[in-house]
């Protein structure tokens, strides 16, 4: 796939903030102010949803022992899941196991929510067509504004797989909310650099000439 780097253009706020968002995955142990965990809360109830529905819910955990606790319980479930999956859906699995790797996935560290000191739990109800569109819209309301207000974000896939684990009660999420993904937050450790981005995905099937 051919990509490159693309270049923001000064002068636009938002477009600068979009272009400096990175996946953080090393964090200081600093704890987030209240005032900006509650901007960045409301960024994401800000997304849009199907007849504004705002299918979210958001469990937010801060202690370090319930998020090492969630971490470590996580990466167990992982290797048996895979296995499960291997035998209905073989490239699913390779693509998990890929991800997985991705995040260098041990019982020792936690390394599903990399020593964040915030983890948020997105869910949605289950029998919601929509809830995966619209918990990805809100998430990324979400990061974006960590990013304005000069924190870092970083989205946790693996966590969904928390309600597999022993400590799935604990979140408090009711029977019919699926998790759809977690975000950890905070002051970024590393400052990692920007990916480049494939162009070629872009088609115009019928473009008008401007000015």
């Amino acid at each position: 796939m051919k990509s490159e780097t693309i270049s923001v253009k000064p002068g636009n706020e938002t477009i600068k903030t979009i272009f400096d968002r990175r996946a953080v995955r090393q964090y200081r142990p600093q704890m987030i102010d209240d005032d900006l965990l509650e901007q960045i809360l409301n960024a994401g109830r800000m997304a849009p949803s199907a007849m504004n529905g705002q299918p979210w819910k958001f469990y937010v955990v801060t202690h370090r022992d319930t998020i090492d606790a969630f971490s470590k319980e996580i990466t167990k479930v992982i290797p048996k899941l895979l296995v499960k999956m291997a035998l209905k859906h073989p490239m699913k699995a390779i693509k998990t196991l890929l991800h997985s790797s991705h995040d260098q996935v041990t019982a020792e560290d936690d390394h599903i929510f990399h020593g964040a000191p915030v983890v948020i739990f997105i869910t949605s109800p289950k029998d919601n067509e929509w809830g995966g569109l619209e918990t990805g819209m809100c998430a990324q309301n979400m990061m974006l504004a960590a990013r304005s207000l000069g924190l870092d974000s970083c989205p946790v896939g693996l966590a969904k797989y928390i309600d597999q684990t022993s400590l799935y009660q604990q979140l408090e999420a009711s029977e019919s909310e699926k998790v759809q993904l977690a975000i950890v937050f905070g002051y970024g450790a590393e400052s990692p650099s920007m990916q480049p981005r494939a162009r070629h995905t872009t088609i115009f099937i019928d473009r008008m000439e401007c000015c």
